[in-house]
């Protein structure tokens, strides 16, 4: 994205972080509908790792939070820093819950992996740019 060189600095560092936190926040956000009345696969998940199901309503406000955080990060760094590392935590307790309940299948390296890798550069991206 080609941004004028007469625009102020904030908005440069804006046009240029803004994409993987929004792309993000749009992943989370689909994940938080998908779990407001779990689809089977994100059930099974739950069940397989052992998750009680009395938390499972605290999933979608808690992704929806995230995506809130990605999205206001936009435009205040510190708090794109500060979602995109409680969401890398997030998910490094979630590989930790597959790994210590032996769901060493798609659910571990397909969905719970994948998203900490994404996660990962996400961050990675956002403190390059600050």
């Amino acid at each position: 994205m080609s941004v004028p060189r007469d625009m102020p600095k904030e908005f440069h560092e804006m046009a240029q972080t803004w994409w993987p936190l929004a792309v993000l926040a749009v992943i989370q956000l689909g994940d938080a509908a998908m779990c407001v009345k779990p689809v089977a696969f994100i059930r099974q998940c739950l069940v397989d790792v052992r998750f009680p199901e009395r938390l499972w309503k605290l999933l979608p406000p808690l992704k929806v939070a995230a995506a809130t955080g990605l999205v206001a990060g936009i435009w205040v760094p510190s708090l794109a820093l500060l979602t995109c590392a409680a969401l890398v935590c997030y998910f490094v307790v979630a590989i930790a819950a597959h790994i210590r309940a032996r769901d060493l299948g798609r659910n571990l390296f397909l969905n719970a992996t994948a998203m900490l890798a994404l996660c990962t550069a996400t961050l990675v991206f956002v403190v390059e740019a600050a």
